[in-house]
């Protein structure tokens, strides 16, 4: 099946190279993408064509929208808003702030207006992270131990979340109960093992078809909600690592990328792309606080 619009291919959104590109997202009120360099400690975005940065005193990885002007930001240590027009931060809740091993990885807001985020040690320590939920001001540990925590995104409906650990290359699905907390045990949605790819971000789409970005393999995969492969969208870059739907039809798909461990000779290497596809994804969930 051809996912994507007669003769599209990807193109270069933005020439910044990223060493970590990550937790890209489709902002639906400013109509605007963003996206973060986690090793750079930056957060990206454009506006009418100009590329926009925020930095950072420490790794920054996620983040979902609360209002027009307001985001909140997963860092190493802490959950906090910022305020996009002045810069201005508050804390909403410390983040591993004690351990010094680890920062926070791939996140994204839920159906429900909470916000889940994944953390994992700075040098891929075995076991050394987890998943948490931060909903009606408290933030609560649902997974653990875990590497590399990633793909986390949600079914239309909201019974369902996804998520995996990248080195065990297997994506689980998680059902959810009428608060969007886990109901029960985690299920095996796609196992990669046998094809030998590592799931990183992903996203679902507005039919229930998950998207995962797969470290390594240049390209992003869709799945059907049994888990099944549906078809890949190839990219110029090797280490695609997060996908998301923007754009005003919320049909164009933008994926990040990453120039860590890779030549500086590979001049796409860490830039964020985009594709036109004939695919609607779902708008990005608000963050209620």
């Amino acid at each position: 099946m051809d996912l994507m619009a007669a003769g599209a291919t990807p193109e270069i959104f933005d020439q910044r190279r990223c060493s970590l590109g990550e937790g890209v997202f489709w902002h639906p009120l400013r109509q605007q993408l963003f996206w973060f360099d986690i090793l750079g400690r930056k957060l990206h975005s454009k506006h009418s064509g100009k590329p926009i940065t925020w930095a950072f005193d420490e790794h920054v990885s996620a983040a979902g929208w609360i209002d027009h002007d307001t985001i909140l930001i997963a860092s190493e240590t802490q959950l906090f808003t910022f305020n996009l027009e002045t810069g201005a931060r508050q804390q909403m809740t410390p983040l591993e702030a004690s351990n010094p091993i680890t920062r926070s990885n791939d996140g994204r807001a839920d159906p429900f207006g909470g916000f889940w985020i994944g953390t994992m040690g700075k040098n891929i320590e075995a076991g050394a992270g987890a998943i948490y939920r931060f909903y009606e001001g408290q933030l609560r540990q649902i997974f653990d131990p875990l590497t590399i925590p990633n793909a986390i995104c949600f079914a239309p409906d909201g019974k369902v979340a996804y998520f995996t650990d990248t080195l065990t290359q297997i994506i689980h699905k998680q059902p959810l109960d009428k608060d969007g907390w886990p109901q029960g045990k985690p299920q095996v949605f796609a196992d990669l093992r046998a094809e030998g790819l590592f799931p990183d971000g992903a996203i679902v789409d507005d039919a229930g078809h998950l998207w995962n970005a797969q470290w390594g393999a240049s390209r992003v995969a869709r799945y059907a909600p049994d888990g099944s492969f549906v078809s890949a969208v190839e990219f110029p870059a090797q280490q695609i690592s997060c996908p998301a739907f923007g754009g005003s039809g919320l049909d164009r798909l933008f994926a990040t990328s990453a120039a860590d461990g890779l030549p500086k000779d590979q001049a796409d290497q860490g830039k964020t792309f985009v594709i036109q596809t004939i695919i609607k994804g779902q708008q990005e969930h608000q963050v209620l606080l």
